[in-house]
């Protein structure tokens, strides 16, 4: 049995979230035992789509602007092409997409989250993979995109749609499983 009740994991959303992107891996995080935060733009509740409808929405815990992420070990992007699009605009979730690589912290981005890793300007040399049209963005970041279920280089790991989800889990719970205990 899987216990990751030592990890602490930021998951970063906002309106337009893919809801199975979002809730699927925060609840096989939970699960798993990690600690999870919800990070948004603001702290009303974010509605997410699935099938191109309104799906559920989400209470975030925190803001981006409060997020230091000194106090987490991975970050998770679950895509919806509005969700990224809109984190994108903001510069603060932008920086913690690139203090999070920098810091070589792991972040699980999956379908269009990827988007997030291309405003950052963290994809040069990586391999990736992401949903189909947001590729040639991928591409002209400078990573070589693979297209396959799951990425994992170093400590970055991609995935491409919804259906990607269970080997998206098993890959970001088995990266985190790996985090070493704090002393």
């Amino acid at each position: 049995m899987t216990d990751l009740s030592h990890v602490r994991v930021l998951m970063m959303a906002t309106n337009g979230f893919e809801q199975d992107e979002l809730m699927l891996p925060r609840q096989a995080l939970i699960d798993a035992g990690a600690q999870v935060t919800l990070a948004a733009l603001d702290t009303d509740p974010i509605t997410g789509e699935k099938g191109g409808e309104k799906g559920q929405s989400i209470t975030p815990d925190t803001t981006v602007d409060e997020v230091d992420t000194e106090n987490y070990d991975a970050l998770v992007l679950p895509g919806g092409v509005a969700n990224p699009d809109k984190l994108r605009m903001s510069e603060r979730a932008v920086e913690i997409v690139g203090e999070f690589m920098d810091d070589e912290k792991i972040v699980a981005a999956i379908c269009h989250g990827p988007w997030l890793l291309v405003e950052a300007d963290v994809v040069e040399g990586r391999e990736v993979t992401s949903w189909p049209s947001i590729r040639t963005d991928l591409e002209n970041a400078g990573a070589e995109v693979i297209d396959q279920e799951v990425v994992v280089d170093e400590n970055l790991i991609t995935s491409r749609k919804p259906d990607d989800i269970p080997a998206f889990n098993r890959a970001v719970i088995a990266a985190l499983e790996k985090v070493p205990f704090a002393v």
